[in-house]
């Protein structure tokens, strides 16, 4: 298969790996912030691959972690009304709110219905025009287009009955938010290349250069990721903080401007709630003033109100690669894929999810 096959072939791997050891490089931490990449690591065991000094640590992308609970609990709220369907993909159902997920509430009799593209909401929405359809609408910078077109196409159709509960979120102010921090303890970073295939690269050229620290944009394969911690490590050892792109045959420095305008069309940036993290400023999309009446929040005048989560899940501390999954003390004990106490054990990108299938 083009652009997947020769990326996972064995030699080419193994020389990308004896280049990463031969760099003699000090002892440091480089954060993939994709969940994606962090299932490639712990499936294809890449760590192994690795000299002992360079620790990979994960980040906050995985979109379904970081759905604040507040959004989960609005969208469960709402499901309870015999005039309205909730849509979602599947992987947000057995996230747990403040008390229960959407499987539970779909369980109890709620019409809560999975899809794998929003777009399928609006069909949805056309052939029930006496319900109200809110679809989840979560994700980063990979959804935010195809999110919008669900809004642009529903105002083309004139649809009175359909709305998203928005909870877009993006990946820059995130990276931003954790190098912030006094105590963080990362010295690269390995940034997300379907992210960057939308957005390119120039937002992420500033952290380097303010962070003095190196990035990579990388795929996914097993090659692209061990290309991009030796992009990292090189400059790491050099002492350079520099972006470099590893992900050239999907990524360009401009990105998509088509899926941008769509982005922009129908979205505002604001400050956004992440889950286990708080508010990172600026780091979210709202539906903006044009297109309001799409708003579920707003059509349905909901209250932004944070109910604490509080239990044995230290989702927070991982999704800022201050622990690891495995360093959970509840970790394959109270918490496992089929009795989630937290979202990084739930979804599919979740690190929790990955050191369970891959490690446990």
């Amino acid at each position: 298969m083009k652009h997947v096959d020769e990326y996972r072939d064995a030699e080419l791997v193994n020389t990308i790996a004896n280049k990463i050891k031969a760099l003699n490089v000090p002892a440091c931490n480089i954060m993939e912030i994709c969940g994606g990449q962090t299932h490639a690591i712990m499936k294809y065991n890449l760590t192994s691959m690795l000299p002992k000094q360079i620790n990979l640590i994960h980040g906050p992308g995985c979109p379904v972690c970081v759905t604040p609970a507040n959004k989960i609990d609005k969208a469960i709220e709402l499901s309870r009304s015999p005039d309205n369907i909730v849509v979602s993909f599947g992987d947000m159902l057995r996230v747990p709110g403040s008390s229960i997920d959407l499987l539970t509430a779909k369980a109890d009799g709620a019409d809560i219905r999975m899809v794998y593209s929003p777009l399928d909401s609006i069909k949805i929405a056309m052939k029930n025009p006496s319900k109200q359809v809110i679809f989840f609408a979560i994700g980063f910078e990979t959804t935010a287009p195809i999110n919008a077109l669900s809004v642009i196409e529903a105002e083309k159709r004139n649809l009175e009955n359909f709305s998203i509960l928005c909870s877009q979120v993006l990946v820059p102010p995130a990276i931003n938010f954790i190098l912030s921090s006094p105590d963080n303890n990362i010295d690269g970073f390995l940034a997300a290349g379907h992210v960057c295939t939308v957005t390119g690269y120039n937002d992420y050229l500033p952290i380097a250069k303010n962070f003095k620290i190196p990035i990579s944009v990388t795929g996914f394969e097993p090659a692209d990721i061990l290309y991009g911690i030796y992009a990292v490590a090189k400059q790491i050892r050099n002492n350079t903080y520099e972006l470099t792109n590893e992900y050239k045959r999907s990524v360009n420095k401009l990105g998509n401007i088509s899926a941008q305008n769509s982005i922009n069309q129908v979205f505002d940036i604001s400050d956004q709630e992440w889950r286990g993290i708080g508010i990172i400023p600026n780091s979210g999309l709202i539906v903006n003033e044009k297109y309001k009446k799409y708003d579920t929040e707003h059509r349905f005048h909901l209250l932004n109100n944070h109910h604490s989560t509080k239990n044995l899940c230290i989702a927070g501390e991982i999704l800022q690669g201050r622990l690891k999954p495995n360093e959970c003390p509840v970790f394959g004990k109270q918490c496992t894929p089929e009795n989630p106490l937290g979202a990084p054990m739930v979804s599919d990108e979740g690190a929790c999810s990955a050191y369970y299938r891959f490690k446990n």
